[in-house]
């Protein structure tokens, strides 16, 4: 796995055959489909936003912003994303975003009632923050 500046082709690429899991998220969320690539593109226009790839392809985005002296996460991704060895290469991959923002502690929101994604964050180093209405918001800290 690999990864790149994003560009508006990998942002449509990983919403044309985005996993069912995200779309929930975000209906649970209640955002449409349209509302997360708005957020995605002015995300990419700034330059904020990185494509990972898997044998040549985009398979999932994520993009990030800093919000209240934290660096805040938005993330979409194909099916086929979600394997162990995204795991390992996501770990690294999340240090460099944090590095990019200054080494701000990261927060990731989930929506997702999955018992895989809060174990997937405690892999990557986050801790879990906050509960509200539905959603949970995981924390990296600074290295």
């Amino acid at each position: 796995m690999d990864y790149r500046t994003a560009t508006t082709a990998d942002l449509t690429a990983i919403f044309r055959d985005l996993a069912n899991r995200m779309a929930d998220q975000y209906a649970t969320a209640g955002l449409n489909i349209d509302e997360v690539k708005d957020e995605f593109m002015m995300a990419l226009r700034e330059g904020r936003g990185h494509t990972l790839i898997e044998d040549g392809k985009p398979v999932a985005i994520i993009a990030w912003r800093e919000i209240n002296h934290a660096a805040q996460t938005a993330f979409a991704a194909h099916e086929s994303f979600f394997s162990r060895s995204s795991v390992r290469f996501c770990k690294k991959h999340i240090r460099r975003i944090q590095a990019l923002c200054g080494n701000l502690p990261i927060h990731s929101y989930s929506w997702s009632h999955r018992p895989e994604v809060a174990k997937w964050f405690r892999i990557l180093g986050f801790k879990e923050v906050e509960r509200g209405k539905g959603f949970v918001i995981f924390e990296l800290d600074p290295e």
